[in-house]
């Protein structure tokens, strides 16, 4: 286990998730994790490989998204039914119920402020969502859930609630980070990235064939 001042000298290129996990999850023996210099193809022949991207930002240039469509707001324990749909709605690949969800609410990261909604306003209808985690002692915002709803893409909903997460943090956080598959089709690392993310470490996580 690396030292958090380790950490903190390169946070997405010494870990693969954020220092608070990896303090508290243990990597099961038939998994390897290894950042893309370490990686060799050779390894495929007994494991298979999932890419994940991991970003940062200094919160210190932050765009501004417009947009009068839509509003955003503090999201409330009774709106965790809606953030399960949103997500479910999401995605193709997996589903979340609503133990899973609520369960981040008991984690030592967990912070009210962080998680948002964005509500259309001709029709009141909840059309994304977002969830990050703050950890006191690493100052690091972390960005874990941003959805759209697949109709409402392109709309820049997504934009509005990553930069909207960073705003409430700026003045608190000392950086962020954020995390995703490099494979998926909706690629979620374009539209970090145009919120100020950067980086180019990337993770290969290896599960024994």
């Amino acid at each position: 286990m690396i030292t958090l001042a380790e950490y903190l000298t390169n946070p997405c290129g010494t870990l693969s998730i954020p220092y608070w996990k990896a303090e508290n999850i243990m990597i099961p023996p038939e998994m390897k994790i290894l950042h893309d210099k370490d990686f060799s193809a050779e390894i495929l022949s007994d494991y298979t490989d999932e890419k994940y991207f991991r970003l940062y930002h200094n919160l210190k240039e932050i765009p501004e998204v417009i947009t009068n469509d839509f509003e955003i707001t503090t999201a409330t324990q009774k709106d965790i039914k809606a953030i399960v749909q949103i997500i479910n709605e999401s995605y193709t690949d997996l589903s979340v119920n609503k133990e899973l969800i609520k369960s981040y609410t008991k984690t030592p990261v967990y912070n009210a402020e962080l998680w948002v909604m964005v509500k259309e306003k001709a029709t009141d209808k909840y059309v994304g969502c977002g969830i990050a985690d703050f950890d006191t002692d690493v100052k690091e915002l972390i960005l874990e859930w941003i959805q759209v709803l697949p109709q409402y893409r392109g709309k820049k909903i997504g934009q509005l609630i990553v930069t909207e997460l960073l705003y409430r943090m700026k003045d608190v956080a000392s950086f962020a980070t954020v995390s995703g598959k490099v494979d998926n089709a909706t690629n979620p690392e374009a539209l970090y990235r145009k919120c100020g993310f950067a980086g180019n470490d990337v993770w290969h996580i290896l599960h024994k064939k």
